[in-house]
């Protein structure tokens, strides 16, 4: 086959080209060029099923930089000759496709990372999705099967229903918190049907958005209205009690969905009181359980809330924004009849002062800083210069304001208090650049472990400690060996973590969750951790959905990593074996 050069411009071309051309045997990447075979390189290695471990045959291997691709051969095994970075042949990258072969040519180094890629299969989430290639080396790049869910939106036994919105939502780790997430929607074709792809392994619930029968003869004024409402899979009236689809690696699953016609009734819900600085979203609850489905709208003119709904025992709740939030609630009953009021009162959101005891026994400070508002600035003094704090809803499909302290008002303003917080349970977050939070609490409740509760009008302030007694940690973790010397010819490059150890405090003892890097030869240390138990946890690849803040789901590694005890103002060592996704 006739030699076809592209210049970089056609990085992406060559991507797309490679699987397009199914006549053409792409099974080993060469960067062989002519009478300099004594200044090759060679990267090679294997594409697995993350699963069955078995090879993945023609899957696209390509680096980061897309200078460099192939696709596997039928073992799953791939091959790149690369030249040297001395190559004096200009600075422009050179792709050359021949048969059985793709060479990148140019005053180049090798790749710095490669990532496989094949229809059907998705990044493995237990390994790092680029491999960091090293001559000699055979490298492991694993796939993880996508998994399916799909399914027919019904009307009734035998009517297909299209044009149906499904939504899919994942049990996902935001924060060291599992909270259901929204991962999109979907429209049912002609007919009836939906899929969803490219799934991970997990956690899953779908529910059908509402909609409203626009059949002609039904919405002559005057004459009844009836709608669709939402159906939460397999068939239940709320997110909660909705049922969750434990997915696998590969699995398909069919979830088939039935819709029930049902008449809907105006409802009007004037608000009194309402100043809006950026309108007023309205949140309906079916029978007081949050989660997606139901929607109501406010008229600014009309001042209220309106829309339909069917049968059903709501909570509604609305919220203003700005120097003067309010929100509100109220309990309504649709029966068969439009609901006409009662009015509802929104109240001014709580502000909560913190109180910072500190117990350092450094006495230099933390330097100086200043804060501007675009016109004056100001210096900021004491817990200011170090402290961050902020509050993060404790629940599902609670809004999420992020809501911190607010700035100084004036340049001898060293309160610090947070504004606006809405009713709810919240989680309060807190970081500092000097010492650590030894004690954080209102009432008798500990807020390092518990979650704030906030009511209309709570202004009980929050009591904080701080101290800058750290604990010292050292480590090895087992079984992670320096990278491969430097050879003639590489040029050297920024290495990756080997490693990460995880440091989650035990339950109900003191400590700060960490996240450490491991080096070469697989050490790993921190001067600042917060005194308190720990299980130390140590994996190849870091993990984004560790929910190192649910004890119940932590409860899966209680036989696993190590325990240690980290003293104030003390140094200890710790020797960690790294945890297998197999285990």
């Amino acid at each position: 086959m006739d030699c076809v050069y592209l210049t970089s411009r056609h990085k992406t071309l060559v991507l797309v080209v490679l699987f397009a051309l199914g006549d053409v045997s792409l099974e080993q990447a060469s960067g062989q060029v002519q009478g300099s075979d004594n200044r090759q390189n060679i990267v090679h290695g294997t594409v697995v099923n993350a699963v069955t471990h078995e090879p993945v045959g023609r899957a696209l291997v390509y680096s980061s930089d897309n200078r460099f691709a192939t696709l596997t051969d039928g073992e799953g095994h791939f091959q790149f000759t690369l030249p040297e970075a001395n190559l004096d042949m200009g600075t422009d990258s050179v792709f050359q496709i021949q048969s059985r072969e793709v060479s990148s040519l140019g005053n180049v180094s090798g790749p710095s990372w490669l990532t496989a890629r094949k229809p059907g299969f998705l990044d493995d989430p237990n390994e790092s999705p680029q491999a960091e290639p090293y001559p000699g080396e055979d490298l492991t790049i694993s796939l993880m099967p996508e998994g399916l869910i799909k399914g027919r939106v019904l009307v009734s036994a035998s009517d297909l229903a299209a044009g149906i919105d499904v939504e899919i939502f994942a049990r996902q780790v935001q924060d060291g918190t599992l909270r259901w997430m929204p991962r999109g929607s979907i429209q049912s074709n002609s007919n009836g049907e939906f899929r969803f792809a490219e799934l991970l392994p997990g956690a899953y619930k779908l529910v059908t958005h509402e909609l409203m029968d626009n059949d002609p003869a039904d919405t002559v004024p005057g004459r009844q209205l009836y709608g669709f409402p939402p159906v939460y899979y397999p068939g239940v009236a709320d997110f909660s009690a909705a049922s969750t689809i434990q997915l696998t690696a590969g699995q398909t699953f069919q979830a088939d969905i039935s819709l029930l016609r049902q008449p809907y009734y105006p409802v009007r819900i004037p608000v009194t009181n309402a100043e809006l600085n950026g309108g007023m979203p309205i949140v309906v609850s079916v029978q007081g359980q949050r989660g997606p489905g139901y929607s109501l709208g406010y008229d600014a003119g009309k001042k209220r809330i309106e829309g339909l709904l069917p049968n059903g025992n709501y909570l509604v709740g609305a919220e203003t924004f700005g120097p003067n939030s309010s929100t509100g609630v109220l309990h309504i009953a649709v029966a068969g009849v439009p609901v006409e009021g009662p009015s509802m009162v929104l109240s001014r959101t709580s502000s909560i002062i913190l109180n910072v005891k500190e117990e350092f026994s450094e006495t230099n400070g933390t330097g100086s800083a200043s804060w501007s508002d675009g016109r004056r600035t100001f210096s900021l003094h004491g817990p200011r210069l170090y402290l961050q704090v902020s509050v993060e809803a404790a629940d599902d499909f609670q809004p999420q304001h992020g809501v911190t302290i607010r700035p100084p008002i004036g340049p001898n303003d060293d309160s610090l208090v947070i504004e606006n917080i809405p009713p709810g349970r919240y989680w309060l977050r807190l970081s500092s650049s000097r010492g650590y939070v030894a004690a954080a609490s209102v009432g008798a409740v500990d807020l390092l472990y518990q979650p704030l509760v906030v009511g209309p009008g709570s202004t009980e302030p929050i009591e904080i400690t701080m101290r800058d007694d750290s604990a010292e940690i050292e480590g090895t973790v087992a079984g992670v060996t320096a990278q491969p010397a430097m050879t003639e010819g590489m040029v050297s490059r920024l290495s990756p973590p080997r490693a990460w150890v995880y440091c989650v405090p035990l339950p109900d003892s003191p400590g700060q969750f960490a996240q450490l890097a491991v080096g070469d030869g697989g050490k790993f240390q921190s001067q600042t951790m917060v005194p308190g138990v720990y299980r130390l946890l140590a994996f190849k690849s870091p993990q984004a959905n560790l929910p190192y803040r649910d004890a119940e789901a932590m409860r899966a590694y209680d036989a696993k990593g190590q325990v240690v005890h980290l003293s104030a103002a003390q140094k200890t060592s710790v020797y960690v074996q790294i945890i297998s996704h197999n285990e």
